[in-house]
């Protein structure tokens, strides 16, 4: 029975077609008295009193408003066991094996539903695992997503095919997809052997295979979004093909995302090549309509700053009215962020966008046990409160670990913590 008293919960859009429901019952009993004449109830009311009279001995009106509301009871019982039959009927044909807690589904949908606008900034493995956290708490999850990538399956594509990478694209597409695990599966698998499939994603694959369909890359998105039944939207930063380039401080230029980690050299800055590159409009509207945007977690220089290089990009950002949160990463990346504190992932940040980009830094202060960075080339990277607030940052600390996976961030926890600034500092519209 509490079970189903959840059909009554805040937002579930459903007591005023249940008491709708309940009003066109009592039309039509009050209409179908009228219709066939007063006397009929007169004689069920008489029929009622000699009913009361002869079990009880004497009249009481008591007894026959007693009766009179066991039979409302019971007819209020059957309306709602028809009317969770019915819905339950249909959608058993429209969704089979999720018909059982459907109230739990609808509930959930409608919760997330009224979740803030959440808008995240990056590609790689760091951004799909955010994604697979915040779309948990809302529905309202765009991911602007980098179209730089150049190696492997997304670079071959990209070459061969002229599309931009599928590969960033894919991953965010799984991570907010609600999908059965063999999907998931099927989309990050990646072929074997020998071939001319070898090393590329089924995903990847699909991805391509909708673009040719629909004739555009952000189309394709959404119909594969379709597939997956994703929870937001995925959005590439640009549909324009660009290389990301990185300038070191030692003067010299090395081309090609895939290639800049590979020269083990200081980066200054990056740039992208063509300078000028048309923003998806999407991508500009979904900052610009957000009640928080997220940078990172993800590589400094070949993640996030590609998307901020994008025309447009950074100066919606920065205009933005949505609280702005930078996520650092847990440890530094060999050859791209060596040595580099966490006040100065954030300065390289600002360095390209200008002021203002960021409001908050949410850092990992959870202990990092050694033997998970020892002998990788990375390390802790370094929290220095004092230079984050000299940038005009906020500085938050929060145990942000994975207890699986070794120097990567956990998607509750992550999930948890950033969903607690949105609603302390952020500023809801």
């Amino acid at each position: 029975m509490f079970h189903l008293l959840k059909w009554l919960y805040p937002g579930m859009k459903m007591k005023r077609w249940l008491l709708l429901f309940a009003i066109g019952v009592m039309m039509f009993s009050f209409g179908g008295a009228l219709a066939v004449n007063y006397e009929y109830l007169g004689r069920a009311e008489e029929e009622i009193f000699m009913f009361v009279y002869r079990t009880v001995g004497s009249y009481n009106y008591a007894v026959t408003m007693f009766v009179g509301l066991i039979i409302l009871l019971v007819g209020s019982c059957l309306m709602l066991w028809s009317t969770r039959s019915i819905i339950r009927s249909i959608i058993a044909v429209l969704i089979p094996d999720r018909s059982e807690n459907l109230v739990d589904l609808i509930y959930q949908e409608r919760k997330l539903g009224r979740g803030p606008a959440v808008t995240v900034i990056g590609g790689g493995h760091g951004l799909s695992v955010l994604l697979r956290g915040i779309k948990t708490s809302t529905n309202n999850v765009s991911a602007v997503v980098t179209v730089a990538d150049d190696g492997g399956s997304s670079g071959r594509l990209r070459e061969e095919l002229g599309i931009i990478p599928p590969g960033d694209l894919r991953n965010c597409l799984v991570a907010l997809a609600d999908t059965e695990p063999l999907m998931e599966k099927l989309f990050q698998y990646r072929f074997e052997g020998n071939t001319a499939l070898a090393g590329h994603s089924f995903g990847n694959l699909f991805i391509a295979a909708m673009n040719e369909v629909t004739g555009d890359m952000e189309t394709a998105l959404k119909e594969s979004s379709k597939v997956l039944a994703v929870k937001g939207r995925v959005i590439p930063a640009s549909k324009e093909h660009v290389r990301l380039d990185a300038i070191m401080t030692d003067g010299t230029v090395v081309e090609g995302e895939s290639q800049i980690p590979e020269a083990h050299k200081k980066i200054r800055r990056v740039q992208l090549f063509p300078k000028e590159v048309p923003a998806v409009p999407a991508a500009l509207d979904a900052i610009e309509s957000a009640d928080a945007i997220i940078l990172g977690p993800g590589s400094l220089y070949t993640s996030i700053m590609p998307n901020l290089l994008v025309d447009g990009v950074a100066h919606a950002l920065k205009n933005s009215k949505a609280v702005k949160i930078y996520i650092c990463n847990v440890l530094t990346q060999p050859g791209e962020t060596d040595g580099y504190t966490a006040a100065q992932h954030a300065k390289a940040i600002l360095e390209h966008t200008g002021n203002g980009a960021i409001d908050y830094v949410l850092v990992n202060s959870a202990p990092i046990p050694e033997q998970m960075w020892q002998g990788t080339g990375a390390t802790p990277v370094e929290i220095d409160e004092d230079k984050i607030n000299a940038l005009g940052c906020g500085l938050i600390k929060a145990d942000l670990m994975s207890t699986t996976e070794a120097g990567r961030h956990d998607p509750e926890k992550l999930c948890a913590e950033v969903m607690k600034i949105i609603y302390t500092f952020g500023n809801r519209r």
